[in-house]
C-alpha cells in the first residue's frame, strides 16, 4: 500500500516514552513558568480588552523554545537528561493552555458580574444578589468546578476521533506544529511539509501588526472590508482578512463550509432581517444587542436547539449502533463456538477501515493506554457529587438540586459542544453557560438572590463544558502525535489544578490594582461582566422574558435539524447520490452565531493536487496568526494607538463627507 506522505514512518525508529518519561520534572517546570506567565497576559487581556485570543499554539512553540533552552543550560553544565520527545512538547502545551484557559473561563464574565461594581443600581442590587470576589472562595470554587468536565468525553473519545475522525482544527494544526519541530532529517517529503509549513507561518506573522497600523479609529482597518458590498457589509457578509479562517476552511471538509455559508444566508440574510421588521410587535424597542429578550435571544436559541437536535440524533444513533453491534458480535461469537475455532484472525472494523500506516500507528497508540469508561464515569459522579455539595456552602443562593440538575444535564451539552468544536473548531462553552444561567436565574428569582445563582450556574456549566471541549482537542492532538490518551488526561488534570492556583492570585492582584485606582483603565475594563449581569437581571426580575415565538421557533428549528441529520444518515448507509447536496446540521446551526464572514473566509477551492501540503499551509496559516496576533495584544497592553485610520464609505456617503469638508 503506498502511504504517501508519511508522518510516522519518520518516526518508526524512534521508541515510544513511558508515562515517566513523559511527565518529568522538565515538562512540569516549564509548563508552570510558561503557565503562569500566558496567565497573566490572558487575564489583562480578559480584564481590558474583548480581544480573546487562542493560545495552544503560541503555547505549542514557547513550549518547545523553552525546553530546548534547559536542555542546552543542561550540556553546558554536563547534567544527564532525558531526550525531548514530541510527546513532552505535547504535555507542555496541554497543561500550559489548561493553566491560562482558566483565565478566559469566567474572571471578565459571571465572576465581576457578581461584585457590587456591576449592580448599576437596578434589578438585584441588593445583598442577595451581589457577592464580591474574594481569593479563597474563588480558588475552591475552580477546583469545585473545573475538574469534572474532563471526564465526560474520556468514554466518548473513540466515537470522537477514530469513529467519526473529527477535524478539530487547532488540535490538528498544533499536532502538525509539534510533530514539524520533532521530525527527523531523513524524510524528504515531510521536509518539503515542514518547509512549507514555516513559509505559510512566515508570511501570515506579520499580517496582524500590519493591520493593526491601518485600525487608529473605531470600524478602521482591513477587518472592516465591505467585500461584496455595504448592503451585504451591513449583514456581516464580507471577507475580515483572517487567516485563521482560511486555514480552519483548509482544514475543514468543503461540505462544512457549504453547509455554515448555507447557515449563514437562511439566518444573517433571511431569518434575522425579517425578525427585526417585529421590533416592538415581538420583542421590545432599543434593547441592549446583547439582550436575550431581542434579537440575541433568537439567535441563542435556534442555534442551541438546532445543535441539540444533531447531537442528540448523533448521540441515540451511536448507542443503537453499538449496542447493534456488540449483540451481532455476540451472536457471531456463539455461532463460532458451535462452529469451532476460525482459520485466521480476522481485522477488526477500525483495522480494516485505516488507509494509511500513520492511521493504523496512531489508532494503534490511542487504542492501547485504554481509559476504562466506568473510571471516567464513577470519577465524573465522585466529581460531581463533591461539587454539588461545596458548590452551596460557598454561594448559599444556589441550592444542592441547581447544582445536581446541572451536572445531570451537561453531560449531553458536552457531548454537543465537543462535537460541533471537532467540525467547526468553534467552542460553544459560553452559550451552554448562558442558556444555564437564564433557566437558573428566572427559576430562583431576584427576590432569592437569583442574579448571584444565576451567575454561578453559569460558571459551573460553562466550565465543565469548556473542559470537554478542550480535552477533546488535545486528544486529537495527540492522536496525531502518538501521545498516550492518558499522558494527555494527566498533563489537563495538572494543568487545571496549577490553573486554579495560579489565576485567583493574579486576578487579586489586578482587582485590587483596580480597586484602589491605580491603573485608569475605566474606559475598558472588563466589557462583558455587565453583559453577562445584565441577562441574569433581565431573566430574574424582568417581566419581558423570552421574545414572542421564540419558543416555537426553536421547535421548528428544532424539527428541522432532527430531519436534516435523518437524512444524512439515511443517505450516508445507502449511498445516496444526494449525500453531496445534503448540509451538515452542526454547520449550519454554528451559522447562526458566527457572524457571515466567518464561513466566507473559510470558503476555498478543493484541488487534489495540493492536498499534499494542504494541512501544512493551513497549520501555518493558522499559526501565524496565533503567534502574530499576540504583537497588536502587547500593544494593546502598553495602550499603544495604531497611527492611521482606514474606513470604507458607500459613494454617497463618501460624496457628502466631501462636500462637508468643502464648505
Amino acid at each position: 500500500m503506498n502511504d504517501g506522505a508519511s508522518t510516522e514512518r519518520a518516526f518508526e525508529a524512534e521508541p515510544l516514552p513511558t508515562l515517566s518519561e513523559t511527565i518529568t520534572v522538565r515538562s512540569i517546570a516549564v509548563s508552570l513558568v510558561l503557565g503562569t506567565v500566558v496567565s497573566v497576559v490572558a487575564m489583562k487581556l480578559n480584564l481590558t480588552s474583548e480581544f480573546l485570543p487562542s493560545l495552544s499554539i503560541p503555547a505549542g512553540l514557547l513550549g518547545f523554545f523553552v525546553a530546548r533552552a534547559w536542555i542546552r543550560v543542561n550540556d553546558v553544565f554536563g547534567v544527564p537528561h532525558l531526550p525531548f520527545t514530541r510527546q513532552e512538547n505535547t504535555v507542555i502545551q496541554t497543561c500550559v493552555v489548561a493553566c491560562s484557559g482558566i483565565a478566559y473561563s469566567g474572571f471578565g464574565t459571571y465572576i465581576l458580574g457578581m461584585s457590587r461594581k456591576w449592580d448599576n443600581g437596578h434589578v438585584g442590587s441588593d445583598q442577595k444578589n451581589v457577592e464580591e470576589p474574594n481569593i479563597g472562595r474563588l480558588m475552591a470554587f475552580l477546583f469545585l468546578i473545573n475538574f469534572a468536565g474532563l471526564f465526560m468525553i474520556v468514554p466518548l473519545r473513540e466515537l470522537m476521533i477514530i469513529r467519526h475522525r473529527l477535524t478539530y482544527p487547532s488540535g490538528t494544526a498544533t499536532a502538525h506544529l509539534i510533530n514539524s519541530f520533532h521530525t527527523p532529517h531523513v524524510a524528504r517529503q515531510v521536509r518539503q511539509q515542514v518547509f512549507t509549513l514555516f513559509k505559510s507561518l512566515g508570511a501570515t506573522v506579520l499580517w496582524p501588526l500590519f493591520q493593526w497600523f491601518f485600525a487608529g479609529g473605531k470600524d478602521c482597518g482591513f477587518q472592516v472590508f465591505p467585500t461584496f458590498g455595504m448592503t451585504a457589509y451591513r449583514r456581516g457578509f464580507y471577507f475580515d482578512f483572517s487567516t485563521t479562517n482560511v486555514g480552519v476552511g483548509m482544514l475543514c471538509p468543503p461540505m462544512i463550509t457549504v453547509s455554515m455559508l448555507a447557515g449563514s444566508i437562511l439566518s444573517w440574510g433571511i431569518l434575522w432581517p425579517c425578525i427585526e421588521t417585529k421590533e416592538g410587535q415581538w420583542y421590545p424597542e432599543n434593547l441592549e444587542p446583547s439582550s436575550l429578550s431581542g434579537i440575541t435571544g433568537y439567535k441563542v436559541l435556534i442555534g442551541v436547539s438546532m445543535i441539540l437536535a444533531d447531537s442528540l440524533f448523533t448521540f441515540i444513533t451511536a448507542l443503537v449502533r453499538t449496542l447493534y453491534l456488540l449483540l451481532k458480535r455476540r451472536s457471531r461469537v456463539q455461532t463460532a463456538t458451535l462452529a469451532g475455532p476460525p482459520p485466521g484472525r480476522c481485522l477488526c472494523a477500525t483495522e480494516r477501515t485505516m488507509k494509511s500506516f500513520d492511521d493504523r500507528r496512531r489508532t494503534q497508540v490511542f487504542l492501547r493506554d485504554m481509559i476504562p469508561g466506568g473510571v471516567a464515569v464513577a470519577a465524573y459522579a465522585a466529581l460531581a457529587a463533591v461539587s454539588t455539595a461545596g458548590v452551596p456552602r460557598l454561594y448559599p443562593q444556589l441550592r444542592y438540586h441547581h447544582v445536581a440538575l446541572a451536572y445531570l444535564v451537561t453531560p449531553a451539552l458536552a457531548f454537543c459542544n465537543a462535537y460541533g468544536a471537532g467540525i467547526t473548531d468553534m467552542n460553544l462553552s459560553t452559550t451552554y453557560g448562558k442558556v444555564a444561567l437564564l433557566v437558573v436565574g428566572s427559576c430562583v428569582g431576584a427576590e432569592r438572590g437569583g442574579v448571584v445563582a444565576g451567575l454561578v450556574a453559569c460558571g459551573i456549566v460553562a466550565a465543565a463544558v469548556s473542559g470537554a471541549s478542550e480535552l477533546a482537542q488535545d486528544l486529537k492532538t495527540g492522536y496525531l502525535t502518538l501521545t498516550s490518551p492518558r499522558v494527555v488526561l494527566v498533563g489537563q488534570v495538572v494543568g487545571t489544578a496549577l490553573g486554579c492556583v495560579v489565576n485567583p492570585v493574579v486576578f487579586w492582584v489586578f482587582y485590587r490594582v483596580y480597586d484602589m485606582g491605580v491603573l485608569d483603565l475605566d474606559d475598558a475594563d472588563a466589557p462583558y461582566a455587565e453583559v453577562y449581569r445584565g441577562i441574569v437581571v433581565l431573566s430574574a426580575g424582568s417581566r419581558h422574558g423570552l421574545p414572542r415565538h421564540s419558543l416555537l421557533l426553536c421547535g421548528l428549528f428544532f424539527a428541522l435539524a432532527l430531519a436534516l441529520s435523518a437524512a444524512r444518515e439515511a443517505a450516508e448507509r445507502r449511498r445516496w447520490r444526494a449525500l453531496a447536496y445534503i448540509p451538515s446540521t452542526v454547520g449550519v446551526a454554528v451559522a447562526f452565531f458566527a457572524p457571515p464572514k466567518m464561513p466566507v473566509g473559510m470558503a476555498r477551492a478543493d484541488r487534489s493536487g495540493a492536498r499534499m501540503l494542504s494541512a501544512a499551509v493551513a497549520s501555518g496559516l493558522i499559526c501565524g496568526d496565533g503567534l502574530g496576533s499576540t504583537v497588536p495584544s502587547m500593544l494593546t497592553f502598553f495602550k499603544a494607538q495604531a497611527p492611521i485610520c482606514i474606513k470604507f464609505f458607500s459613494q454617497p456617503v463618501n460624496a457628502e463627507i466631501l462636500g462637508g469638508n468643502a464648505t
